[in-house]
């Protein structure tokens, strides 16, 4: 469990566009989660941290988004992030959109050592090595893009997924290859990004797990629309959600329950 400090961290969520737009859930269980290890949870006004303008090359547009991040977020102990995309968008190419500049560059470098991606935050900085969830089923992981290879996020939600009471693990064939979203790519090359997400659901399908996960939402969400148009009956899901005992909510692109009242 999360080492004893003498005082609750402070950290600031991202929570990110689409989880607001989207999955406010994967929100709410980040909180959950980032609470139940020690700290204090607090989410001040945001707007997106510039990752599609950035990947479109408007770097004025990225800039603007950029500053108003930086402002938000440094009054915070730490800054997490439920998306390695995201995460990685700030830590690792904030540096390179504000080189050279001797007024932000200081600022930016200090924010960027308190990013973290939700999983590495949990495993890596607060050391939880489990999670109070139960949950009775396999699994099947898919390994973001930019979490991996920005942020080495691999064994981090392994980890605490292992520790869930009833919970199988089905590692996936190519489980660390792209499912085809990339952001922007999806739109600009469609035929391949539905080449690539065909390929994945594939393997997907293959291990029989009936829940699929990941750590970011556009993946997910990828990966969840060709499932359905597919009609392979995987149920999908932001590891935040399961690990925050939000297993048996409806799943990415399903309908809201009706209420009981």
């Amino acid at each position: 469990m999360a080492a004893e400090t003498g005082s609750r961290p402070r950290v600031g969520l991202f929570a990110t566009c689409l989880v607001d737009l989207i999955r406010p859930s994967i929100g709410f269980a980040s909180a959950k989660l980032i609470e139940d290890s020690g700290c204090t949870v607090e989410v001040p006004l945001q707007t997106c941290c510039g990752q599609p303008a950035f990947n479109s090359g408007d770097r004025k547009t990225t800039r603007a988004m950029a500053e108003q991040m930086i402002e938000a977020f440094e009054p915070y102990d730490y800054i997490v992030v439920p998306s390695g995309s995201c995460a990685g968008m700030i830590k690792m190419h904030y540096p390179e959109l504000f080189a050279g500049d001797p007024a932000w560059m200081p600022r930016v470098e200090a924010l960027c050592r308190r990013v973290f991606e939700l999983m590495s935050f949990l495993v890596d900085v607060r050391k939880l090595d489990r999670v109070n969830a139960i949950y009775e089923g396999t699994v099947t992981y898919h390994d973001s893009c930019s979490g991996l290879r920005e942020l080495g996020v691999k064994a981090q939600p392994r980890k605490l997924l292992s520790g869930i009471t009833g919970l199988n693990i089905a590692e996936m064939k190519d489980s660390d290859v792209c499912c085809g979203f990339g952001g922007t790519f999806c739109v600009k090359y469609a035929e391949i990004s539905n080449a690539i997400v065909e390929k994945k659901v594939e393997n997907i399908a293959a291990t029989g797990a009936p829940t699929l996960l990941a750590g970011d939402l556009g993946c997910l969400m990828n990966m969840a629309g060709k499932l359905q148009r597919l009609q392979k009956p995987v149920a999908v899901r932001h590891v935040a959600e399961l690990l925050a005992g939000m297993g048996n909510e409806p799943a990415i692109g399903e309908p809201a329950k009706a209420s009981s009242k």
